[in-house]
């Protein structure tokens, strides 16, 4: 029996690992540029030269500068873990106060590991629309998110006088990046402090 379907299925393989680490490469040196050089500065060329591959790569691989902009900020996503913020939402000994802890564990996961790259999509919004309606989007997203666990309370849990959509807005002006920006770079807190900062005043705001 040939050996020939086998080499060609781990040629396929092989090539489909060689592109995704392309765009890895391609992915990581465009965030060292952005954040070092800044967006505006920063061309599609500037990347390919930083990832040691050329310029029609750069576009194959994610179509233009916004299109590798949009992409890390999807990547920033991911690298929160939403599908544990969900069990954890989801789990029969959740109430309100531990949800509230498990929403303040994702954003701190996100600010930790990509808030980076949320000040530069924000930042890049100011000169490409594109960019300010994609963050726009996000932060929208966010709301509507939070809007969707304040909801599956009883009436009786939020503090008086705070409806739905004003714990939507308490919550986003005490978690949101510039607050942990001020607190870790410069204040010197840590990130646990943050968090455990964040559940105590999430919980003293938020409920009754």
């Amino acid at each position: 029996m040939s050996d020939e379907p086998v080499r060609r299925r781990y040629d396929s393989l092989r090539r489909t690992a060689q592109a995704q680490q392309t765009r890895a490469d391609i992915a990581r040196a465009a965030r060292r540029l952005f954040v070092s050089r800044g967006w505006a500065a920063t061309t599609v060329r500037d990347v390919a030269r930083e990832a040691g591959v050329s310029v029609p790569t750069v576009y194959a691989a994610y179509g233009n500068k916004t299109g590798l902009t949009r992409a890390l900020a999807d990547a920033a996503d991911l690298s929160a873990d939403v599908a544990q913020l969900v069990a954890e939402l989801e789990s029969p000994a959740a109430d309100p106060a531990a949800q509230l802890a498990a929403m303040a564990a994702y954003d701190r996961r996100l600010f930790q590991r990509a808030g980076d790259i949320i000040t530069l999509v924000r930042e890049a919004g100011r000169s490409e629309p594109e960019l300010a309606a994609f963050y726009r989007d996000s932060r929208g997203r966010a709301d509507t998110a939070r809007i969707q666990v304040f909801s599956t309370w009883s009436a009786d849990v939020l503090r008086h006088g705070l409806d739905i959509q004003s714990a939507t807005d308490v919550y986003g002006a005490l978690c949101n990046i510039d607050v942990y920006t001020e607190l870790a770079v410069e204040r010197g807190w840590s990130p646990d402090r943050i968090e455990q900062w964040w559940r105590q005043a999430l919980v003293r705001e938020l409920l009754a």
